[in-house]
């Protein structure tokens, strides 16, 4: 019975979610999008993943877009981040606005494993 429930409940939780925003910064799959959405463009981007792994674009157009795999990123020793054997945690852009000040973006990542969605539900094992 107790198993029902948990599923019932996460059922319900996942149904009363709103659908995805459509954000500046995407991952679908392996592919990273960057999206610019100012009236500037950026300059000396780095795109950071787990705040270890960077890969660098020259310039990010106003309103322009940038694809990569992830892949592509690279750490400061050679080493290749791999989404088959590492989570993703962190990403963050940073550039340079045509004024010279900073830009730096965000992206916030959510618990999504199953185990997450039945944490508070039920009682221990």
């Amino acid at each position: 019975m107790g198993l029902a429930a948990a599923l019932v409940a996460a059922a319900v939780l996942a149904s009363c979610s709103s659908p995805p925003k459509d954000e500046p910064l995407k991952v679908e799959g392996n592919l990273l999008t960057v999206d610019n959405r100012s009236n500037q463009d950026w300059s000396h981007v780095e795109i950071w993943l787990n705040s270890y792994y960077r890969i660098t674009v020259a310039t990010l157009a106003a309103h322009g877009r940038f694809t990569v795999s992830l892949d592509d990123f690279v750490a400061s020793q050679g080493q290749r981040f791999d989404i088959h054997r590492m989570q993703l945690r962190d990403l963050r852009v940073d550039a340079t606005l045509p004024d010279g000040s900073p830009m730096e973006m965000k992206k916030d990542f959510s618990a999504s494993t199953l185990a997450d969605a039945f944490k508070g539900v039920g009682g221990k094992r």
